[in-house]
């Protein structure tokens, strides 16, 4: 392809418009001799060297001034794509009025349009998991005038991000002009705990289909927040439509490597301290990074009713009586639902001491459950006794927000095999399962 194809190929790029063959060879006349347009590294073609002279106000003889209509459609791009297509500075006259005849009129055209001002001092607040709200400033004379809004919105690059999560592309999203702020809402776009930069243009739609443009704003950052309790919510529907029977059993446990155990002994007084939770499960779960506890399992085997003997944590286990940690002093909450790209299902619960610490974190956060009657884990009263349930259909992790005394439990080593597969530390949960995703950002 020759260069004058090359150049032709820009400026209609350029103009998004085509032209007749005058107009082409108008372009070309006032075009410098050609150069090189060899692909950079990146596979995208240089931009021409600028022109020999401002084409859109030459009175030479071998080139006519741009056409009118041209010059709106180029006009609407901004004046620093003008700029960049000119041996100098677009003229300030020429800017400030529809086509490259004005000068030379001396009047302003029909249907003439001054040029926007550029959004400034963003705003950004009442940040949800999904939405935020964002308002920025204009020039008055610009308020009655927008039509348009066109923000966008790109995340902000995670190079621990879950491999198998959707992948996130700059999302540049337009708006019919609304009162400021104005909240921008979308689970498509938007993730949860997530941090994204920002960046607004405001646009006039012209009557010819095609916008007039301000420049972009600054970019301003934010990162989103965690699910709400209505989004954790929708999270229990969903366990609870496929929790299964109840089955009883009687103790809770914890797997871990010997090792784990001696060091409890010998450096933290024969307590099991809670620890910070890790970020496996949704990734908006308001405990994943901010609650301490300590993890405990209470899953049985439906034929002995006792813990199964494999463990995906090590070899050794300790079993402590349920009512040490589950009783009517104890507050419940449910906490997460999430899978990772198997067949079964997690359901995080939380049992916390009422008025504790963790008691306090998990009021405003996580929903209540009911310790005698839910669909995941129930300590009641029966015959003068305290009687544990848990779901069939789904593994339950149970995290306990104070320290554990070895002493009042037993400890000591399963024989069955380390199923390394199960284990769920830092897991991620599968983006794309219907069962356990709800609407709200992934």
């Amino acid at each position: 392809m020759s260069h004058k194809a090359l150049r032709l190929r820009l400026l209609i790029w350029l103009t998004g418009t085509r032209l007749h063959k005058g107009s082409f060879m108008r372009l070309l006349f006032t075009t410098t001799k050609a150069h090189d347009l060899r692909p950079t590294s990146s596979a995208i073609f240089r931009r021409p060297r600028p022109l020999s002279r401002c084409f859109l106000c030459t009175s030479s003889s071998r080139a006519s001034p741009l056409p009118p209509f041209l010059f709106s459609r180029l006009l609407a791009k901004g004046p620093s794509l003008l700029s960049s297509i000119c041996c100098k500075s677009v003229p300030a006259q020429c800017l400030q009025r529809s086509h490259c005849l004005c000068h030379l009129s001396g009047s302003t055209p029909e249907g003439t349009m001054e040029l926007l001002s550029t959004p400034h001092s963003i705003e950004i607040n009442n940040i949800t998991c999904d939405s935020f709200r964002i308002s920025w400033a204009m020039e008055d004379s610009d308020l009655e005038r927008v039509t348009h809004y066109f923000i966008d919105l790109n995340k902000k690059e995670n190079k621990n991000s879950n491999k198998f999560k959707h992948r996130d592309v700059p999302t540049k999203l337009v708006a019919k002009a609304v009162p400021l702020p104005m909240t921008v809402r979308g689970h498509w776009f938007l993730s949860p705990r997530t941090e994204y930069s920002v960046a607004v243009q405001t646009a006039v739609k012209q009557s010819d289909g095609e916008y007039l443009v301000s420049g972009w704003s600054e970019t301003v950052e934010f990162c989103t927040g965690d699910y709400a309790k209505e989004h954790l919510a929708q999270l229990q529907e969903k366990a609870e439509q496929i929790a299964g029977r109840m089955l009883r059993f009687s103790v809770f446990y914890r797997n871990h490597h010997k090792e784990y155990f001696q060091h409890a002994r010998t450096h933290c007084g024969n307590v099991l301290q809670p620890y910070l939770k890790d970020n496996s499960g949704s990734h908006g779960s308001p405990t994943s990074g901010m609650l301490h506890g300590v993890f405990f399992s209470c899953n049985t085997e439906f034929n002995t009713g006792q813990p199964p003997q494999d463990s995906p944590y090590g070899r050794w286990r300790f079993q402590i009586p349920a009512q040490r940690l589950f009783n009517p002093s104890t507050n419940l909450y449910f906490a997460d639902f999430y899978c990772m790209y198997t067949a079964y299902h997690y359901a995080i619960l939380v049992l916390a001491p009422k008025g504790s610490l963790g008691d306090r974190f998990c009021r405003d956060r996580l929903p209540l459950l009911d310790i005698a009657c839910n669909k995941f884990l129930t300590c009641s009263v029966e015959d003068g006794e305290l009687i544990f349930r848990h779901a069939q259909d789904l593994i339950l992790e149970i995290i306990y927000t104070e320290p554990v005394d070895l002493s009042l439990g037993t400890l000591g080593e399963i024989s069955g095999h380390q199923l390394m597969s199960l284990s769920t530390a830092d897991a991620k949960k599968d983006p794309s399962c219907k069962t356990c995703n709800i609407s709200v950002g992934r």
